[in-house]
């Protein structure tokens, strides 16, 4: 794993978490687009550190990537500059800023570098990509929204998040198709409020934090891996409560966040968007499922030479979060009482 005692990983980790600040606090577009790049070239030595085969092609794919988008912001931002008192270039610009931190974060339809590059990298270096990476983009995007554009990426993050998903075999390609799912809900919770949008982002880094480090302890990429171990019934039954709370179902806390963007969207009258994003939810829950149910029925599937424990203490810790994940619904609904 990611032994953090290492200098130049924890020197390249406050960089990252710096340049975010950067970015976030700064008054002037010019701040935010120093803080982006210096957040880019923090993360890339992250990248290329970790031991898989992939780690340098998805240095150099990410590297590219940001780097356009990068280029798009700066010139995207000086344009809006000269050209401060048009109105109708100022709609395009606002759209071609939007363009730029969407392509940042890996939202559809600038989705396509994001489930490559998850494949090539560690699952911590897959939790920052899914997690903290979003947060600089997401809060450049509340400051210069586009509305009408915005709608339109909601309703295809959640639809390309949701159908690019079934055909997976690869678990980390899956969390990323999941993210881009969840992306289209956190750019909508951000067009109602920051502190929706805060309260969204804080359990899906939860709840994404569980399912990474089960993965990691496990050694887990496939989903065939999930069949064949001979695993803990505890491990399988926390696997299966994490995802179900991931894709939004009732009783467990993930649904919380959603339910408070369906309440608004209703009170709204958002009747047909509220109709696809609770459809999507939905495939992203059959191919969560999908996954669990095999690894249920295969339960039997034993192996004398094959047995996985966990020390205790790692079990104490999941075991209390998906304590969280399943009463946390029920804690949470006094709040609406």
């Amino acid at each position: 794993m990611y032994h953090l005692l290492n200098s130049n990983k924890m020197f390249f980790m406050f960089i990252l978490f710096f340049s975010t600040m950067i970015s976030i606090s700064s008054n002037s577009w010019f701040g935010c687009w120093i803080g982006l790049e210096i957040n880019l070239l923090s993360f890339i030595p992250l990248i290329s550190n970790s031991n898989n085969l992939f780690s340098s092609e998805a240095a150099l794919k990410y590297f590219l990537t940001q780097s356009i988008a990068s280029m798009n912001f700066l010139f995207s931002i000086l344009m809006k500059m000269i050209l401060m008192k048009n109105f109708e270039m100022n709609y395009f610009i606002s759209i071609m800023i939007n363009s730029s931190l969407l392509m940042k974060m890996g939202s559809a339809p600038f989705h396509f570098w994001f489930p490559n590059i998850s494949e090539g990298l560690s699952w911590f270096n897959n939790f920052i990509l899914m997690t903290w990476q979003k947060i600089t983009p997401l809060i450049l995007l509340s400051y210069y929204l586009n509305y009408d554009y915005m709608y339109l990426i909601i309703i295809m993050n959640v639809m390309i998040g949701a159908i690019g998903g079934l055909n997976q075999t690869s678990l980390r390609k899956l969390m990323s198709f999941s993210s881009i799912n969840n992306l289209g809900w956190m750019i909508f919770s951000i067009l109602i409020s920051e502190n929706l949008w805060i309260f969204y982002f804080f359990f899906y880094s939860f709840l994404i934090s569980i399912m990474f480090f089960l993965f990691y302890i496990l050694n887990m990429f496939f989903i065939d891996q999930l069949f064949i171990n001979n695993m803990n019934f505890m491990i399988k039954l926390n696997l299966f409560i994490n995802f179900l709370s991931l894709g939004g179902l009732p009783p467990f806390v993930g649904f919380l966040p959603k339910w408070i963007i369906i309440n608004f969207l209703m009170m709204n009258k958002f009747y047909l968007l509220t109709f696809i994003m609770v459809m999507s939810s939905l495939i992203t829950i059959y191919f969560y499922i999908r996954i669990i149910y095999s690894s249920f029925m295969f339960n039997y599937f034993k192996m004398k030479w094959f047995k996985i424990f966990l020390k205790n203490n790692f079990m104490i810790f999941i075991n209390l979060f998906s304590f969280i994940s399943v009463m946390g619904m029920i804690l949470s609904t006094y709040l609406y009482m």
